[in-house]
């Protein structure tokens, strides 16, 4: 599995909005600026999100963009094959690959299996919710001290 760099801001653009699950829309703007992305890379992204069904955006002065469901819904797994495609570490894994003549003899294929099983068993548990918990466990609380 290789995550690009548009995988990447990807599943920091739904973490964003999983923290801000709830509230208005957020500006295009404004996760550009939280999340460092360039806004025209941000917009590509944005639209991809959104024909995935994992975004959606509101117009008007109020408008921006939110999750298109609950972050208990929407799994790393799920963005990062919409936007990255496969987690298989090569393709002899998938089931419906005939490419390969010693398919069958092939002792390494056992190996990618495992990987790409332990991969899924990981990114496919973990949803935008559980992250933003963990996140938010994270947030220094402030004191105040006299």
């Amino acid at each position: 599995m290789r995550i690009t760099y548009k995988g990447d801001y990807a599943l920091k653009t739904i973490l964003d909005l999983a923290l801000h699950y709830g509230d208005s829309p957020v500006t295009i703007s404004d996760l550009a600026e939280r999340l460092d992305i360039p806004i025209k890379f941000l917009e590509q992204i944005l639209l991809d999100l959104k024909r995935g069904g994992f975004v959606e955006s509101r117009r008007g002065k109020v408008g921006g963009y939110l999750l298109a469901k609950q972050p208990s819904r929407i799994k790393v797994g799920d963005v990062i094959r919409f936007i990255d495609g496969p987690i298989e570490p090569i393709a002899c894994v998938d089931k419906k690959y005939h490419g390969c003549n010693d398919i069958y003899k092939c002792i390494f294929r056992n190996i990618w299996e495992e990987v790409s099983k332990s991969t899924a068993k990981v990114i496919d548990n973990i949803t935008f919710e559980d992250l933003a918990k963990k996140l938010s466990h994270l947030k220094p609380t402030l004191v105040y001290q006299i």
